[in-house]
C-alpha cells in the first residue's frame, strides 16, 4: 500500500495514542451528551468581557432582520436614521424602512446578473466558464455599503410605516430560490439563442421577459413600495410633526442627500496582492447596473482603528464589516478570541495570520453590523459596543461586545467619513483601482 494512502495500521496507531491520553476519554464523554462549543467554552478571561466602554454613543433601539441575509441594509439603514434622528430630535423608535431598499436591491441584482450574463454570453463564454458559474450561482440577500448607496441614490429612503415587513421579506428563502430559477432557465435560453442566431435584440427580450417575472415576484413577495408618503414623528419635546405627500427621493435629499458621498469603504487586507493605500474594484460585485463600482481603499490595521475611534469620538456610529462565525456567544452578546478553548482540548488553531486566513478561506466579512463604542484604555483600544440587527432577545437587548483580539483578527471593512482619512488616503481614493476576480475574499457579501 502506497504510504500517501491512509490505512488501517496508520489508524491503529492513531487509536491507540488516543486512548493513552485520559483527556480524550473526557472529552468524548463530554461531548456525548453536550453542545461541542460549550465543552470548549473558557471563563479564564471573564473580566475583560464587562458591557463598560468609555466612549459609548447613544443609539435608537436595535432592529431585526430575522429569517433574512439584509443586515448590511439595516446597518447602513441604522446609520442613516441616527443622522435623521439627530436632525429632527426624535424621540423612541424610528427606522429607515429595509424592506423598500431589499426590494430594489433584489430586482437590481436580478437585472444586473441577466445583463452580465448577457454579456458573457456574446463574448462565447461556455456555460461552465467561471464567471458564468459564479453569475449562475445565484442572487442572495448579502450587500456591501455602496450597493446600499446606490440604492438609496436611485431610489430614496421611506419611513418603516410607509412600507412595512412582510412575511416573505422577513424570510426571503422562498422567492430568492424561485428568482433564482428563473435566471438559471434565463441563461440556458440565452446561450442557446446565441449560438443559433447571435441575435443581440433577441437577448434583450429574453431578459425583458426575465425581469418581468422577477418583478412579479418580488411586488408580490415583498408589497408594492410607495411613491408618496407621510413622515410622522414625536421629538423630545414631545412635540408632534407631520410632513405631507413626501416621495422618496425628496426625503432622503432633504434628510440626507449629498451626505451620503462623505463616507468611504475602508478594508484592512494584508494579502501580499494588496497595497495600502490603494483601491480596489471586485468584478460583478454590485447591484446597480451603470451604478457606481463598490470599490474599497486598503488601510493598515492601526489606520482603520484610528479612523473609527475618531468617528466615535465626535458621537457618530460605524458600520463595518466582520467575520461572526468564529468565537460567538449568542446568548452572551459576545465575541472573543479567548471564550473557546480549541488548542488545549485539540491542538486546533481558529486564528492564525490574518492574510493567511483570507488567502485559504478561513476568514472573510460575511455580517455586517454598527460599532456604537468602544473602551480605551490608556488610549488603546480593549473592547467594542456593537449594534447588532439580530432584535433585542439576542445579547444585551441587541447589543454585542468584541474583544480588541477578535476585532483584529475578524474585523475587515468599515465606512468611515473622509476627514478622518490622512492625505495620501484621500490621493488613492483619485486613483483608478484595481480590478479583483468576483472570487476574491473581498468579494464576499455581508448577510
Amino acid at each position: 500500500m502506497k504510504s500517501e494512502e491512509l490505512n488501517l495500521k496508520w489508524l491503529a496507531k492513531d487509536r491507540e495514542k488516543y486512548l493513552a491520553d485520559d483527556k480524550n476519554t473526557v472529552l468524548r464523554h463530554a461531548l456525548s451528551a453536550s453542545p461541542f462549543d460549550n465543552v470548549v467554552k473558557s471563563t479564564d478571561k471573564a473580566e475583560d468581557t464587562q458591557f463598560v466602554f468609555s466612549i459609548d454613543v447613544e443609539t435608537l433601539p436595535v432592529t431585526n432582520q430575522k429569517r433574512s441575509g439584509r443586515c448590511w441594509i439595516f446597518s447602513a439603514s441604522n446609520v442613516l436614521r441616527e443622522i435623521i434622528a439627530k436632525k429632527c430630535n426624535i424621540k423612541g423608535q424610528f427606522e429607515i424602512s429595509q424592506n423598500y431598499i431589499a426590494y430594489f436591491d433584489k430586482i437590481e441584482k436580478f437585472n444586473y446578473f441577466a445583463q452580465s450574463l448577457i454579456e458573457l454570453c456574446e463574448q462565447n463564454a461556455k456555460h461552465d466558464d467561471r464567471k458564468v458559474a459564479f453569475l449562475l450561482s445565484g442572487v442572495g440577500d448579502g450587500g456591501q455599503w455602496q450597493m446600499y448607496v446606490n440604492l438609496v441614490k436611485k431610489y430614496g429612503i421611506v419611513p418603516k410605516s410607509a412600507m412595512v415587513e412582510t412575511e416573505q421579506s422577513s424570510s426571503t428563502f422562498a422567492s430568492t430560490r424561485l428568482c433564482n430559477a428563473a435566471l438559471r432557465e434565463f441563461a440556458s435560453k440565452i446561450f442557446k439563442s446565441w449560438k443559433a442566431n447571435k441575435d443581440h435584440d433577441k437577448l434583450m427580450k429574453l431578459k425583458e421577459d426575465f425581469v418581468d417575472k422577477v418583478y412579479n415576484i418580488l411586488t408580490s413577495s415583498f408589497g408594492l413600495p410607495p411613491e408618496k408618503f407621510d413622515f410622522e414623528y414625536i421629538d423630545k419635546d414631545n412635540k408632534y410633526h407631520i410632513e405631507s405627500g413626501l416621495t422618496p427621493i425628496e426625503f432622503f435629499n432633504k434628510y440626507i442627500g449629498e451626505d451620503i458621498d462623505d463616507f468611504v469603504s475602508i478594508i484592512h487586507a494584508p494579502t501580499d496582492d494588496k497595497q495600502y493605500n490603494k483601491t480596489y474594484s471586485i468584478e460583478y460585485v454590485n447591484n446597480v447596473y451603470g451604478g457606481t463600482p463598490v470599490t474599497h481603499l486598503n488601510v493598515s490595521f492601526d489606520r482603520m482603528e484610528k479612523a473609527i475611534i475618531n468617528q466615535l469620538k465626535d458621537g457618530e456610529i460605524v458600520w463595518f464589516g466582520s467575520d461572526v462565525g468564529n468565537f460567538g456567544d449568542r446568548e452572551a452578546g459576545i465575541w472573543d478570541t479567548n471564550i473557546y478553548d480549541y488548542m488545549s482540548a485539540f491542538k486546533v488553531n481558529r486564528v492564525f495570520d490574518k492574510a493567511d486566513m483570507l488567502d485559504f478561506y478561513q476568514a472573510a466579512m460575511n455580517h455586517a453590523m454598527c460599532i456604537v463604542g468602544v473602551d480605551l484604555k490608556r488610549g488603546k483600544p480593549i473592547r467594542w459596543k456593537i449594534e447588532n440587527s439580530w432584535g433585542e432577545a439576542s445579547g444585551k437587548n441587541g447589543f454585542y461586545l468584541m474583544s480588541e483580539d477578535f476585532f483584529k483578527a475578524f474585523t475587515f471593512q468599515a465606512a468611515v467619513r473622509k476627514k478622518y482619512l490622512v492625505k495620501e488616503e484621500l490621493d488613492a481614493l483619485n486613483k483608478e483601482a484595481k480590478l479583483l476576480p468576483p472570487w476574491d475574499p473581498f468579494g464576499t457579501l455581508a448577510d
